[in-house]
């Protein structure tokens, strides 16, 4: 039994085209029913250091030696096309395909490390991107905005319909400029999975942790300190 639960901020379909055979939502509690949360200050034209490339970003990614005992690399999925629409939330139908599926964002500058945990079905996702404070704040922010006006949706995938539900979860109150966290819940043939988002710019850098929110809470806050360190 695998349920795919790693997912970037536009990763809607990537949680869904291999879909859970059991739930993996480890919160144990019950979800707010609004969408995704922002807090911070909004990126403006003050001097900001320059962007980072790809190589420095994937430095910076968590390896498998930082995380606890337990966790593997997860193989790299070969990529999807299948068609995908969009149903309920025009918003995010119009911001395209990127938007709906499991690519990556659409920024020069990006690494990323995907981990499964204990043999088990969890999985935890890291994504680093670089660009000017301004389009990495506006990229982010039309995803989850678009998201916000929609809690419930559905996303068809290569002819599979699942149902979406978008939920906003508090600020983490960590460090950083911006910050974003909503819990998205994928449902389909009466099986549920659960993927926690937070996504965090600080300054040219933005980090995006998804996965199954326990491992998603336990590890952000590492991720965030090798991300923005500068030894």
């Amino acid at each position: 039994m695998r349920v795919r639960v790693a997912t970037t901020a536009l990763g809607i379909t990537a949680a869904l085209l291999a879909l859970p055979a059991c739930s993996t939502d480890t919160t144990g509690g019950k979800h707010q029913t609004s969408s995704a949360a922002r807090t911070g200050k909004p990126a403006d034209a003050v001097q900001e250091p320059a962007a980072l490339s790809s190589a420095a970003l994937e430095s910076r990614l968590l390896d498998q030696s930082e995380l606890d005992s337990g966790y593997l690399p997860k193989p790299e999925r070969p990529a999807q096309h299948d068609d995908v629409t969009v149903i309920g939330c025009p918003a995010l139908s119009e911001l395209g395909g990127d938007a709906a599926t499991g690519g990556t964002l659409a920024f020069p500058h990006k690494a990323k490390a995907d981990f499964t945990y204990g043999g088990s079905s969890s999985e935890i996702s890291e994504e680093l991107y670089s660009d000017s404070a301004k389009k990495l704040s506006d990229g982010i922010d039309r995803i989850f905005d678009a998201m916000a006006g929609c809690p419930t949706y559905q996303v068809v995938a290569g002819g599979t319909p699942v149902d979406v539900t978008s939920q906003k979860l508090p600020s983490p109150h960590t460090s950083g400029d911006e910050q974003w966290s909503q819990l998205l819940t994928f449902t389909a043939a009466g099986r549920s999975t659960v993927v926690k988002q937070t996504a965090i710019r600080d300054g040219s850098l933005l980090l995006i942790v998804s996965g199954s929110p326990a491992l998603v809470d336990r590890h952000l806050d590492k991720a965030l300190a090798k991300a923005t360190s500068t030894g």
